[in-house]
Order: C-alpha cells, then structure tokens, then sequence
C-alpha cells in the first residue's frame, strides 16, 4: 500500500480494544443511513454492502459489482471502487461508539474488477490518537482470501452528532439514529 504521513498512524497510536457496549463478534451491522449509496437498502443503484464484525475490531463485507458500477465497458468504475473502500473503512469506526467522518483516503488500485464481480472487503484500525482513527481496507476478487484488487487507507476525524444535522438533513438523521453512534 502506497501511504502518506497523513494516512500513517503517528508514534504512540493505539489500536482500539473492543468496547462494552459495541456490537458483538458476529454482529451485522446497520446501515448508515436506508439512502447511503455505500450501505443502504433503499438507494436504487448503491453497493447495498451488508458488514459483520467477526471480532469486534474488524469488519467484513461484500457486494457485487452491477451494470450500474462500471466505468469503462464491462469494468468497475474506480470511483465505486474507493466508495466501497470509504464504505468499509466507515463502517468499522462504528465499532470506536463515536461518530467519524473521512478526513482523507487513499486508493491503489491492483487489478481491474468485471461486472458481475464479488468483491469480498475487510477494514481494520491501525491506530487511534486524539480524535484521529487511522483505518486500512481491502477488496479481494471472488472469496475472502481471493487476489487482491483495491487497498484503502484512510483517516477519519472524531466529530460530534450536531455536525450531521448541521450540514446535513437533520430530520433524516433523527429519523433513523442509531444507538451505538452516540458519544459515550
């Protein structure tokens, strides 16, 4: 993976340990938000990503590359390709009970991805200091342990819950608020 300073986490960041309270190994998460191109169920065209913590510091998913997420004929588009990097990376900050927003992301891409493509993605933290969660992911072609296609690393920024309703649609956003975002 190509890295900037900004992506690596600095000396004396810490992985996060499991929290009481987060979901448990096993668990299927939730979606952002039913619209979220990225996880939600109800966006037309999205990734419709389903994720599990297997252990409570990672998380799993995968989606099938449609029609609809190509961008040269028969291909993966490479935007789709860092939104479902973004996608896994935010989902696992789910994990931290706190909310978080990318602050930047970084993609290398390995090989390309065909439509009708499983793309099995695993996201973890390599490091947490402040309100900074430093956060790697991968993409792999066809199982879990398939060829790699697309690594992600990413810094995303502690933020409290009026920043959504601030520059967001804040009715949505009450309407469908999930317990586990909440700041302890």
């Amino acid at each position: 993976m190509t890295r900037s300073t900004i992506t690596t986490p600095p000396p004396g960041a810490v992985p996060p340990e499991p929290l009481p309270g987060a979901p448990a190994p096993g668990s299927r998460l939730g979606s952002h938000y039913s619209r979220c191109f990225g996880c939600g169920d109800r966006h037309p065209t999205g990734l419709h990503l389903s994720a599990v913590t297997p252990d409570g510091t990672t998380v799993t998913a995968e989606f099938t590359v449609g029609e609809s997420h190509q961008g040269a004929p028969g291909l993966a588009h490479g935007g789709v390709l860092a939104a479902a990097m973004d996608e896994v990376i935010g989902m696992s900050v789910w994990l931290f009970q706190r909310p978080y927003v990318t602050g930047r992301l970084e993609t290398d891409y390995l090989m390309p991805v065909p439509v009708g493509t499983r793309l099995h993605l695993r996201a973890w933290c390599t490091g947490m200091s402040g309100r900074k969660a430093y956060l790697e992911a991968e993409g792999r072609i066809g199982a879990p342990d398939g060829p790699v296609a697309v690594r992600a690393a990413a810094l995303f920024i502690e933020v409290g819950m009026e920043h959504f309703a601030e520059h967001g649609d804040a009715q949505a956003f009450l309407a469908e608020h999930h317990e586990y975002e909440v700041n302890p």
